[in-house]
């Protein structure tokens, strides 16, 4: 008898081990639950139903119709100028956002200036849409506060600027919530640079623009680049800032949708939104596939 005891109280505590490690597996599965609900929801089931709706004919079939159509004038002019649009605004944003990144890292960190600065970033990075628009408009647009005050002063048309509602304008709008994107994501890639690496080149001999050229540049450009790119993905999938500003035409590709989904026929094929909506998603993959690609990269020195 006393040789079987321990026999059975090592098996107990063996057999006990497995139940502990699958309780302590199924906690975090159940924890990630809600949000693969919310990625089935929102992310999956959108994309399988566009990809089976730009593929599928007027009897059900499987068509190539709409992709076709997605070379016609109309489609190809509104792409051009979606892709000219957020490389432009994402240029500008991530010169600008870079440099005022490198100026709140120069302020200590327990500053009230770095804190405001980063708090505000985070709300400006988000403030976009229709109170977006409405902000411009109340300043550039007919009878706005700034329309206003230069007519007075200097006699402009009190009937604003016309290109706030083209290209050039949209450009301006949405660099106003690119900049402090910038800040957000660039900012970790600044704070990865150690102070080691300046003093170690100070000691060699290097002045301040060698360091930079040489040494934090090339260590920050995949960083810079990867921001850059997020950029372009959210100015190319953009939309309300957009819809609020321009309420006649087509220009970009989210407005081309807008009217696909809002008449019956467009360029002679019913639903050709799907179609507008997969080139969107085949566009933003790519992006999103190169800043994954960028990050993991930059990730090797931040460690």
């Amino acid at each position: 008898m006393s040789t079987v005891a321990p026999v059975t109280g090592t098996s107990g505590t063996t057999s006990g081990a497995p139940r502990s490690a699958r309780r302590a597996s199924v906690g975090p599965a159940v924890g990630l639950l809600p949000f693969l609900v919310y990625v089935a929801i929102f992310l999956v089931v959108p994309t399988v139903t566009v990809l089976v709706g730009a593929f599928s004919g007027e009897g059900g079939g499987f068509t190539l119709d709409r992709i076709k159509a997605l070379g016609e004038e109309t489609p190809l002019r509104a792409l051009r100028e979606s892709v000219l649009l957020s490389l432009i605004s994402a240029a500008i944003g991530a010169v600008l956002g870079a440099v005022l990144a490198q100026l709140v890292l120069s302020a200590p960190p327990t500053s009230i200036t770095r804190r405001v600065v980063t708090s505000l970033c985070g709300v400006l990075a988000q403030f976009g849409g229709v109170t977006l628009a409405f902000a411009w408009l109340a300043t550039l647009g007919f009878s706005g506060l700034l329309t206003d005050l230069l007519a007075r002063t200097i006699g402009t048309s009190e009937a604003g600027f016309p290109w706030l509602y083209e290209l050039p304008g949209l450009v301006l709008v949405y660099t106003y919530f690119q900049i402090p994107l910038m800040v957000i994501v660039f900012l970790p890639a600044l704070e990865g640079l150690r102070p080691q690496w300046r003093e170690a080149a100070v000691n060699l001999g290097a002045t301040p623009w060698q360091y930079w050229t040489r040494v934090a540049i090339p260590l920050l450009r995949p960083a810079f680049l990867g921001s850059a790119l997020l950029l372009f993905a959210n100015a190319f999938a953009a939309y309300a800032t957009a819809a609020a500003l321009i309420s006649q035409g087509s220009p970009i590709t989210p407005l081309l949708i807008r009217s696909a989904l809002t008449s019956e026929i467009v360029l002679g094929q019913q639903d050709f939104g799907f179609a507008l909506a997969l080139e969107m998603v085949v566009v933003v993959a790519i992006v999103m596939a190169l800043y994954a690609w960028l990050l993991r990269r930059t990730s090797r020195w931040l460690r």
